[in-house]
């Protein structure tokens, strides 16, 4: 059986692991396969710098639309990121019949409806599971492993350089700007790390996730995203002494009490004791749970040359074993069948249920904490935990901080503005969401 003929959108640190991948492994690829795949064509801008990854073994080509219009070209592997050119790039693609391979989580984030839909009709598959945690497989555990599966929440790690700063911070009690900085000379983070540090790249991801997780379209523009720019030092500490870390997780969770889901991406305390909380440095992890598996986990490099390019040629080896197979009869994009995905609505973050860290800044008098847990009470939010720092010698204001239990995010923040009403309070208090993943 012939090889299916593979254009490669891209040739930078993506594109290049895939050619390496490809080659390097092409006998065991085929046996798993059952045919080969070639790579017939690859676009990079710079002619020169593409030869200097590919040699002669592949033409390269500036123009991307050229791989697109190719009649020879069976699949469109597109790495180039971005919203505006690859959306282009993937709908003529699939126009022209081809299937197509991206790594693009905003892509999909943002326009994947309409570009599911237009493979669907098409009877073309979109294979993407590079587009979130590189190389670890979490879109096919979820839309396959997990099948079975009502699942009720899924937290996940992934976005690696805002991991890499938290645990940063937290190993070496730095402040946040110090480390983005050490982090940007690693190259952890990009010289504009905004995507990265804002929470929106990890919000990108988090749809995806939750859209095949409870078979809804994926609705990137309803998402509650809070980066980790205002996270300071002393909250990882307090954090770190009551027996958590700070961590920023993308968490969907179903609601089955108000019939809607819970899509947000912001730092949140864990327990220390969770194996998620012990995730360092720039790896990624993600936790599902669903009702008969229970909590599964799932670790590994989320990003990467070749951990991302190892998801990408296993999308390329689905889609070969694949192809001759009635549309109908395929995985789904997005788990579900596309008649059969729900308008269940993603909730405003007022509906969402999660406890809190609060750090209050507070003159150190008799009846300060007396008149803050009245408020709390006032709003039906229980306490869970209070830690009183002694004020030191001479000084006349201390740090309260209180975890509460569960609550409902709307009493709270009523709550925080009559608390930070008050006198004692000197500073602007700090709220931090907190979750326990069991």
């Amino acid at each position: 059986m012939k090889p299916l003929n593979v254009g490669l959108i891209g040739l930078g640190t993506v594109g290049s692991g895939v050619f390496q991948v490809l080659t390097r492994n092409q006998a065991e690829i085929r046996r798993r396969a059952g045919r080969g795949i070639a790579l017939a064509a690859v676009n990079r801008r710079n002619l020169e710098q593409a030869r200097a990854i590919v040699g002669d073994q592949v033409p390269v080509v500036a123009d991307p639309m050229a791989i697109v219009n190719d009649p020879s070209i069976d699949i469109v592997v597109e790495l180039i990121g971005g919203t505006t050119l690859a959306r282009e790039l993937v709908l003529a693609a699939i126009a022209n019949g081809k299937h197509v391979v991206t790594a693009n989580k905003a892509l999909l984030a943002v326009h994947g409806t309409e570009i599911f839909a237009a493979a669907s009709a098409q009877g073309v598959m979109v294979a993407f599971e590079a587009a979130v945690a590189g190389g670890i497989p979490i879109i096919k555990t979820v839309r396959e492993g997990l099948t079975a599966n009502r699942i009720a929440w899924l937290a996940g790690i992934i976005n690696g350089t805002t991991n890499f700063i938290l645990s940063e911070m937290r190993d070496k009690g730095l402040d946040f700007a110090t480390v983005l900085a050490e982090a940007q000379r690693l190259g952890y983070a990009e010289a504009d790390p905004t995507f990265d540090i804002e929470g929106v790249d990890a919000a990108h991801k988090a749809t995806i996730l939750s859209a095949i997780a409870f078979g809804v379209p994926v609705q990137f523009d309803k998402a509650h995203v809070e980066g980790i720019t205002q996270l300071q030092a002393a909250d990882i500490r307090y954090a770190e002494q009551l027996g958590y870390r700070i961590k920023l997780l993308g968490i969907s969770k179903r609601r089955d009490d108000v019939g809607g889901i819970e899509l947000r991406v912001h730092p949140t305390l864990v327990p220390a004791k969770r194996l998620i909380a012990n995730v360092e440095g720039a790896m990624n992890a993600v936790v599902v749970n669903g009702d008969a598996v229970g909590t599964t986990l799932y670790y590994g490099k989320g990003a990467g040359s070749e951990p991302t390019a190892s998801a990408v040629v296993a999308d390329l080896v689905d889609i070969v074993r694949l192809a001759t197979a009635d549309p109908d009869h395929r995985v789904p994009h997005l788990a579900f069948q596309p008649d059969a995905l729900s308008d269940t609505p993603i909730l405003p973050i007022d509906q969402v249920v999660t406890a809190f860290y609060l750090r209050l800044r507070v003159a150190d008098q008799t009846g300060v904490l007396a008149r803050i847990t009245a408020i709390l009470a006032e709003h039906d939010i229980s306490i869970d935990a209070v830690l009183q720092r002694e004020s030191a010698d001479g000084e006349k204001q201390t740090d309260l901080i209180i975890l509460t239990h569960d609550t409902v995010e709307g009493r709270m923040r009523q709550a925080l503005v009559q608390m930070q009403a008050l006198p004692t309070v000197l500073t602007p208090i700090v709220s931090l969401r907190k979750e326990e993943l069991n």
